[in-house]
Protein backbone atom coordinates (compact mmCIF):
# COMPACT_ATOMS: atom_id res chain seq x y z
CA UNK A 1 0.00 0.00 0.00
CA UNK A 2 2.39 2.43 0.77
CA UNK A 3 4.36 1.64 -2.35
CA UNK A 4 0.80 2.96 -4.15
CA UNK A 5 0.64 5.61 -2.11
CA UNK A 6 3.96 6.92 -3.23
CA UNK A 7 3.04 6.60 -6.48
CA UNK A 8 -0.54 8.74 -6.31
CA UNK A 9 1.29 11.50 -4.06
CA UNK A 10 2.91 13.63 -7.00
CA UNK A 11 -0.89 13.30 -8.83
CA UNK A 12 -2.56 14.68 -6.21
CA UNK A 13 0.16 17.03 -5.37
CA UNK A 14 0.28 18.69 -8.57
CA UNK A 15 -3.89 18.95 -9.22
CA UNK A 16 -4.34 20.09 -5.78
CA UNK A 17 -1.56 22.94 -6.86
CA UNK A 18 -3.54 23.72 -9.74
CA UNK A 19 -6.70 23.95 -8.03
CA UNK A 20 -5.20 26.79 -5.42
CA UNK A 21 -3.41 28.46 -8.45
CA UNK A 22 -6.92 28.57 -10.22
CA UNK A 23 -8.39 29.38 -6.60
CA UNK A 24 -6.28 32.32 -6.37
CA UNK A 25 -6.62 33.64 -9.90
CA UNK A 26 -2.71 33.81 -9.75
CA UNK A 27 -3.07 32.97 -13.44
CA UNK A 28 -6.05 34.74 -14.69
CA UNK A 29 -8.97 33.93 -16.03
CA UNK A 30 -7.37 32.31 -18.76
CA UNK A 31 -5.37 30.07 -17.46
CA UNK A 32 -6.81 26.72 -17.61
CA UNK A 33 -7.50 27.56 -21.56
CA UNK A 34 -3.89 28.68 -22.53
CA UNK A 35 -2.37 25.68 -20.44
CA UNK A 36 -4.83 23.15 -21.62
CA UNK A 37 -3.26 24.74 -25.38
CA UNK A 38 0.00 24.34 -24.47
CA UNK A 39 -0.30 20.27 -23.26
CA UNK A 40 -2.03 19.27 -26.39
CA UNK A 41 -0.20 21.05 -29.27
CA UNK A 42 3.39 21.77 -27.36
CA UNK A 43 4.31 19.78 -24.86
CA UNK A 44 2.20 16.27 -25.27
CA UNK A 45 3.84 16.49 -29.34
CA UNK A 46 7.05 16.44 -27.71
CA UNK A 47 6.60 13.87 -25.25
CA UNK A 48 4.96 11.37 -27.64
CA UNK A 49 7.81 12.39 -30.68
CA UNK A 50 10.89 11.54 -27.53
CA UNK A 51 9.09 8.18 -26.38
CA UNK A 52 7.58 6.70 -29.70
CA UNK A 53 11.03 7.77 -31.75
CA UNK A 54 12.99 5.90 -29.04
CA UNK A 55 10.81 2.40 -29.36
CA UNK A 56 10.99 -0.31 -31.01
CA UNK A 57 7.72 -0.76 -32.53
CA UNK A 58 7.63 -4.28 -32.62
CA UNK A 59 7.67 -4.56 -29.06
CA UNK A 60 3.97 -5.02 -28.20
CA UNK A 61 3.03 -8.03 -30.58
CA UNK A 62 2.74 -10.55 -27.50
CA UNK A 63 -0.43 -12.44 -26.00
CA UNK A 64 0.05 -9.99 -23.12
CA UNK A 65 -0.52 -7.19 -25.34
CA UNK A 66 -3.49 -9.25 -26.64
CA UNK A 67 -5.52 -9.59 -23.18
CA UNK A 68 -4.77 -6.07 -22.05
CA UNK A 69 -5.84 -4.73 -26.09
CA UNK A 70 -9.14 -6.79 -25.63
CA UNK A 71 -10.21 -5.05 -22.10
CA UNK A 72 -9.47 -1.77 -23.86
CA UNK A 73 -11.16 -2.39 -27.02
CA UNK A 74 -14.27 -3.70 -25.38
CA UNK A 75 -14.49 -1.19 -22.18
CA UNK A 76 -14.07 1.68 -24.89
CA UNK A 77 -16.92 0.62 -27.14
CA UNK A 78 -19.01 -0.34 -23.91
CA UNK A 79 -18.15 3.48 -23.01
CA UNK A 80 -18.90 4.82 -26.41
CA UNK A 81 -22.21 2.73 -26.41
CA UNK A 82 -23.41 4.19 -22.89
CA UNK A 83 -22.24 7.50 -23.48
CA UNK A 84 -24.90 7.53 -26.15
CA UNK A 85 -27.74 5.13 -25.51
CA UNK A 86 -27.61 6.15 -21.72
CA UNK A 87 -26.96 10.09 -21.34
CA UNK A 88 -27.80 10.89 -24.57
CA UNK A 89 -24.21 12.52 -25.68
CA UNK A 90 -23.06 13.33 -29.58
CA UNK A 91 -20.22 11.93 -31.44
CA UNK A 92 -17.47 13.90 -29.65
CA UNK A 93 -18.87 13.33 -26.24
CA UNK A 94 -19.39 9.63 -26.67
CA UNK A 95 -15.24 9.52 -28.14
CA UNK A 96 -14.48 11.02 -24.63
CA UNK A 97 -16.74 8.83 -23.07
CA UNK A 98 -15.04 5.80 -24.76
CA UNK A 99 -11.65 7.33 -24.07
CA UNK A 100 -12.41 7.79 -20.26
CA UNK A 101 -13.63 4.16 -19.86
CA UNK A 102 -10.80 2.44 -21.40
CA UNK A 103 -8.09 4.91 -21.94
CA UNK A 104 -5.23 3.96 -18.81
CA UNK A 105 -2.68 6.35 -16.88
CA UNK A 106 0.03 4.26 -18.31
CA UNK A 107 2.77 7.09 -17.70
CA UNK A 108 2.76 9.19 -14.81
CA UNK A 109 1.04 6.90 -12.34
CA UNK A 110 1.51 3.44 -14.42
CA UNK A 111 5.42 3.70 -14.72
CA UNK A 112 5.83 3.95 -10.92
CA UNK A 113 3.05 1.63 -9.99
CA UNK A 114 4.95 -1.02 -12.31
CA UNK A 115 8.22 -0.47 -11.21
CA UNK A 116 6.93 -0.73 -7.57
CA UNK A 117 4.88 -4.11 -7.46
CA UNK A 118 6.13 -5.63 -11.10
CA UNK A 119 9.77 -4.80 -10.97
CA UNK A 120 10.36 -3.24 -13.70
CA UNK A 121 7.90 -1.03 -16.32
CA UNK A 122 8.87 -2.39 -19.82
CA UNK A 123 5.02 -3.64 -20.13
CA UNK A 124 3.68 -0.29 -19.70
CA UNK A 125 6.16 1.08 -22.13
CA UNK A 126 4.35 -1.71 -24.70
CA UNK A 127 0.77 -0.05 -23.25
CA UNK A 128 2.06 3.55 -24.11
CA UNK A 129 3.04 2.25 -27.48
CA UNK A 130 -0.45 0.89 -27.83
CA UNK A 131 -2.75 3.45 -26.88
CA UNK A 132 -0.32 6.38 -28.67
CA UNK A 133 -0.15 4.77 -31.98
CA UNK A 134 -3.97 2.31 -31.99
CA UNK A 135 -6.35 3.93 -29.18
CA UNK A 136 -5.74 7.85 -29.32
CA UNK A 137 -6.21 8.11 -32.91
CA UNK A 138 -9.44 6.87 -33.12
CA UNK A 139 -10.36 8.58 -30.55
CA UNK A 140 -8.86 11.86 -32.19
CA UNK A 141 -10.47 11.17 -35.62
CA UNK A 142 -14.16 10.58 -34.08
CA UNK A 143 -13.25 13.88 -32.04
CA UNK A 144 -12.67 15.47 -35.37
CA UNK A 145 -15.41 14.35 -36.92
CA UNK A 146 -18.15 14.70 -34.26
CA UNK A 147 -17.13 18.44 -33.69
CA UNK A 148 -16.26 19.52 -37.34
CA UNK A 149 -17.41 23.19 -38.10
CA UNK A 150 -17.56 25.41 -41.29
CA UNK A 151 -16.81 23.30 -44.51
CA UNK A 152 -18.36 20.11 -42.85
CA UNK A 153 -22.12 22.10 -41.84
CA UNK A 154 -21.59 23.61 -45.43
CA UNK A 155 -20.69 20.38 -47.23
CA UNK A 156 -23.81 18.26 -45.35
CA UNK A 157 -26.20 21.52 -46.42
CA UNK A 158 -24.57 21.11 -49.75
CA UNK A 159 -24.56 17.17 -50.30
CA UNK A 160 -21.15 16.58 -50.34
CA UNK A 161 -21.18 16.14 -46.43
CA UNK A 162 -19.48 12.51 -46.34
CA UNK A 163 -17.23 13.47 -48.96
CA UNK A 164 -15.97 17.00 -46.76
CA UNK A 165 -15.79 14.35 -43.53
CA UNK A 166 -13.13 12.14 -45.27
CA UNK A 167 -11.24 14.61 -46.48
CA UNK A 168 -11.15 15.85 -43.02
CA UNK A 169 -10.24 12.78 -41.92
CA UNK A 170 -6.88 12.33 -44.68
CA UNK A 171 -5.60 15.45 -43.61
CA UNK A 172 -6.47 15.70 -39.66
CA UNK A 173 -3.00 14.10 -39.29
CA UNK A 174 -1.44 16.69 -40.41
CA UNK A 175 -3.86 19.40 -38.46
CA UNK A 176 -3.73 17.11 -35.36
CA UNK A 177 -0.22 17.70 -33.23
CA UNK A 178 -0.94 14.65 -31.22
CA UNK A 179 -0.87 12.45 -34.57
CA UNK A 180 1.42 14.22 -36.54
CA UNK A 181 4.00 13.77 -33.31
CA UNK A 182 3.27 9.99 -33.24
CA UNK A 183 3.93 10.06 -36.83
CA UNK A 184 7.31 11.47 -36.80
CA UNK A 185 8.27 9.73 -34.05
CA UNK A 186 7.10 6.22 -35.85
CA UNK A 187 8.77 7.09 -38.96
CA UNK A 188 12.13 8.02 -36.84
CA UNK A 189 12.17 4.68 -35.14
CA UNK A 190 11.33 3.03 -38.67
CA UNK A 191 14.02 4.47 -40.38
CA UNK A 192 16.62 3.66 -37.47
CA UNK A 193 17.22 7.78 -37.11
CA UNK A 194 19.06 9.09 -33.59
CA UNK A 195 18.51 12.88 -33.40
CA UNK A 196 21.08 15.06 -32.52
CA UNK A 197 21.83 15.51 -28.86
CA UNK A 198 20.66 19.25 -28.69
CA UNK A 199 17.35 18.57 -30.59
CA UNK A 200 16.75 15.25 -28.39
CA UNK A 201 17.49 16.66 -25.12
CA UNK A 202 15.17 19.59 -25.95
CA UNK A 203 12.55 17.43 -26.65
CA UNK A 204 12.84 15.71 -23.56
CA UNK A 205 12.61 18.79 -21.59
CA UNK A 206 9.60 20.09 -23.73
CA UNK A 207 7.94 16.87 -22.97
CA UNK A 208 8.93 16.73 -19.29
CA UNK A 209 6.35 19.58 -19.18
CA UNK A 210 3.28 17.95 -20.45
CA UNK A 211 1.96 15.56 -16.99
CA UNK A 212 2.57 18.51 -14.44
CA UNK A 213 0.88 20.64 -16.72
CA UNK A 214 -1.64 18.68 -17.27
CA UNK A 215 -2.12 18.62 -13.58
CA UNK A 216 -2.60 21.66 -12.84
CA UNK A 217 -5.01 22.58 -15.89
CA UNK A 218 -7.11 19.66 -14.36
CA UNK A 219 -6.77 21.28 -10.87
CA UNK A 220 -7.14 24.97 -12.09
CA UNK A 221 -10.61 23.03 -14.19
CA UNK A 222 -12.37 21.94 -10.44
CA UNK A 223 -12.49 25.35 -9.89
CA UNK A 224 -15.45 25.91 -11.76
CA UNK A 225 -18.61 26.03 -10.52
CA UNK A 226 -21.56 23.63 -11.87
CA UNK A 227 -25.19 25.82 -13.15
CA UNK A 228 -27.31 26.79 -10.65
CA UNK A 229 -30.52 23.70 -10.61
CA UNK A 230 -33.11 24.35 -12.54
CA UNK A 231 -31.11 27.08 -14.39
CA UNK A 232 -30.39 26.60 -18.57
CA UNK A 233 -26.77 26.85 -20.16
CA UNK A 234 -25.56 26.32 -23.86
CA UNK A 235 -25.00 22.62 -24.58
CA UNK A 236 -21.81 22.09 -25.76
CA UNK A 237 -21.09 22.51 -29.23
CA UNK A 238 -24.87 23.82 -30.29
CA UNK A 239 -26.60 27.03 -29.84
CA UNK A 240 -29.65 25.48 -28.02
CA UNK A 241 -30.42 25.86 -24.29
CA UNK A 242 -30.90 22.62 -22.33
CA UNK A 243 -32.00 22.00 -18.94
CA UNK A 244 -29.71 21.94 -16.12
CA UNK A 245 -32.07 20.48 -13.68
CA UNK A 246 -31.74 17.29 -12.64
CA UNK A 247 -28.43 17.63 -14.06
CA UNK A 248 -26.41 16.51 -11.40
CA UNK A 249 -27.68 13.50 -10.68
CA UNK A 250 -26.97 12.38 -14.41
CA UNK A 251 -23.71 13.73 -14.13
CA UNK A 252 -23.17 11.62 -11.16
CA UNK A 253 -24.77 8.57 -12.65
CA UNK A 254 -22.61 8.80 -15.75
CA UNK A 255 -19.16 9.35 -13.75
CA UNK A 256 -20.34 6.11 -12.10
CA UNK A 257 -20.81 3.97 -15.11
CA UNK A 258 -17.38 5.10 -16.81
CA UNK A 259 -15.50 4.95 -13.20
CA UNK A 260 -17.28 0.80 -13.16
CA UNK A 261 -16.20 0.48 -16.55
CA UNK A 262 -12.49 2.10 -16.06
CA UNK A 263 -11.77 0.29 -12.68
CA UNK A 264 -13.43 -3.03 -12.31
CA UNK A 265 -14.70 -4.20 -15.83
CA UNK A 266 -11.71 -3.35 -17.79
CA UNK A 267 -8.98 -5.33 -15.32
CA UNK A 268 -11.61 -8.08 -15.19
CA UNK A 269 -12.25 -9.02 -18.86
CA UNK A 270 -7.96 -8.40 -18.86
CA UNK A 271 -7.77 -11.03 -16.12
CA UNK A 272 -10.52 -13.29 -18.27
CA UNK A 273 -8.94 -12.95 -21.73
CA UNK A 274 -4.89 -13.25 -20.35
CA UNK A 275 -6.33 -16.24 -17.33
CA UNK A 276 -8.77 -18.77 -18.52
CA UNK A 277 -7.83 -17.59 -22.69
CA UNK A 278 -4.26 -17.37 -23.22
CA UNK A 279 -3.00 -18.82 -19.67
CA UNK A 280 -0.68 -15.97 -19.08
CA UNK A 281 2.02 -16.78 -16.44
CA UNK A 282 1.33 -15.39 -13.22
CA UNK A 283 3.80 -12.50 -13.83
CA UNK A 284 2.64 -11.54 -16.78
CA UNK A 285 -0.98 -12.17 -15.74
CA UNK A 286 -0.36 -9.31 -13.03
CA UNK A 287 0.84 -7.14 -15.52
CA UNK A 288 -1.93 -7.22 -17.62
CA UNK A 289 -4.46 -6.62 -14.75
CA UNK A 290 -2.69 -3.67 -12.98
CA UNK A 291 -2.57 -1.93 -15.77
CA UNK A 292 -5.52 -2.18 -16.95
CA UNK A 293 -7.01 -1.15 -13.67
CA UNK A 294 -5.42 2.29 -13.71
CA UNK A 295 -7.46 4.97 -13.41
CA UNK A 296 -8.29 7.12 -16.42
CA UNK A 297 -5.45 9.48 -18.11
CA UNK A 298 -5.65 13.07 -17.52
CA UNK A 299 -5.15 13.13 -21.71
CA UNK A 300 -9.19 12.82 -21.87
CA UNK A 301 -9.78 16.11 -19.46
CA UNK A 302 -7.35 17.59 -22.27
CA UNK A 303 -8.99 16.22 -25.13
CA UNK A 304 -12.44 17.28 -24.22
CA UNK A 305 -10.87 20.50 -23.49
CA UNK A 306 -9.70 21.36 -26.28
CA UNK A 307 -12.50 20.01 -28.79
CA UNK A 308 -14.32 22.67 -26.73
CA UNK A 309 -16.47 20.24 -25.37
CA UNK A 310 -18.41 19.50 -21.51
CA UNK A 311 -15.10 18.85 -19.73
CA UNK A 312 -17.27 18.07 -16.70
CA UNK A 313 -17.58 14.29 -16.98
CA UNK A 314 -13.75 13.92 -18.12
CA UNK A 315 -12.47 15.30 -15.10
CA UNK A 316 -14.57 13.85 -13.17
CA UNK A 317 -13.96 10.60 -14.46
CA UNK A 318 -10.01 10.71 -13.89
CA UNK A 319 -10.75 12.44 -10.27
CA UNK A 320 -13.03 9.72 -9.07
CA UNK A 321 -11.44 6.89 -10.94
CA UNK A 322 -7.67 8.18 -9.85
CA UNK A 323 -9.39 7.44 -5.98
CA UNK A 324 -11.20 4.19 -6.48
CA UNK A 325 -8.41 2.63 -8.35
CA UNK A 326 -6.07 2.89 -5.21
CA UNK A 327 -8.55 0.04 -3.89
CA UNK A 328 -9.10 -1.82 -6.96
CA UNK A 329 -4.70 -1.97 -7.48
CA UNK A 330 -4.38 -3.16 -4.10
CA UNK A 331 -6.93 -5.49 -4.48
CA UNK A 332 -5.54 -6.89 -7.76
CA UNK A 333 -1.43 -6.86 -6.26
CA UNK A 334 -3.55 -8.65 -3.01
CA UNK A 335 -5.28 -11.57 -5.22
CA UNK A 336 -3.02 -12.38 -8.11
CA UNK A 337 0.25 -11.58 -6.17
CA UNK A 338 3.35 -9.30 -6.69
CA UNK A 339 5.76 -11.77 -8.06
CA UNK A 340 8.09 -9.74 -9.29
CA UNK A 341 8.63 -7.75 -6.29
Amino acid sequence: MHALLSAFAPIWMLTATGYAVGRSGLLGDRAEAVLGRFVFHVAMPAALFTMVSGARLDSFANSSMVAFAAGTVLVCVLGFLAAGRLFGRGTADRAIGSMTSGYVNSANLGIPVAVQVLGDASFVAQIILFQVLLVSPVILTLLDTGTGTGPTAAGARSGSGKAVVFRRMLTMPVRNPVIMASLLGVAVSALGLRLPHVLAHSCDLLGAAAVPTALITLGISLNARPAAAGSTELAPNTAQPVRTEGAGRTARAEVAVTVALKTLLQPLIAFAVGGPLLHLPEHQLLAVVLCSALPTAQNAFIYAQQYKLDTRPARNAVVASTVVSMATLSLATWALGATGS
